[in-house]
C-alpha cells in the first residue's frame, strides 16, 4: 500500500485499485511493504495510479530517517533570510524559488518529527 499528501487530503491505494490521477502537495509519502513502512518527505507533484502501478512524480522525496536535521534547518534559515533582504529591497533573488526552499525544509522537518 502506499498513502501519498494529495491536495485535498491522503490518498491510499491498494493493489487492483482504479486508475486515478491526482495532484500532490508537500507532506509525507508512507509505503507499506508488508513488514515495514518506509516514510519520505516528499515535495508537491502529481500521481497516478494505472494497472499495477502506482507513480509519484515529485520534485523531491527524501527518507525520514535520512533527513539532516542541522541541513535542513540551515537551508531554512538562509532561505527566510534572503527573503527579507528580498523585503527590503537588497536582493533581486526569484521569491518563488525561495518560498520553495522554506517550504522543502519545512516539510523534511516536520516529516522528521523535528518541524
Amino acid at each position: 500500500m502506499i498513502v501519498v499528501p494529495g491536495a485535498a487530503g491522503e490518498i491510499g491505494v491498494l493493489a487492483r485499485h482504479a486508475p486515478l490521477v491526482a495532484t500532490l502537495k508537500a507532506g509525507s509519502t508512507r509505503v507499506h511493504t508488508g513488514e515495514e513502512v518506509r516514510e519520505y518527505a516528499t515535495g508537491p507533484g502529481f500521481f497516478k495510479v494505472e494497472l499495477d502501478r502506482a507513480i509519484a512524480l515529485v520534485d523531491d522525496a527524501v527518507l525520514a530517517a535520512d533527513v539532516d536535521d542541522a541541513r535542513a534547518r540551515a537551508q531554512l534559515e538562509e532561505a527566510q533570510a534572503e527573503l527579507e533582504r528580498l523585503d527590503r529591497g537588497e536582493s533581486g533573488a526569484d521569491r518563488w524559488q525561495l518560498e520553495q526552499r522554506v517550504r522543502h525544509a519545512e516539510n523534511q522537518l516536520a516529516v522528521a518529527g523535528r518541524g
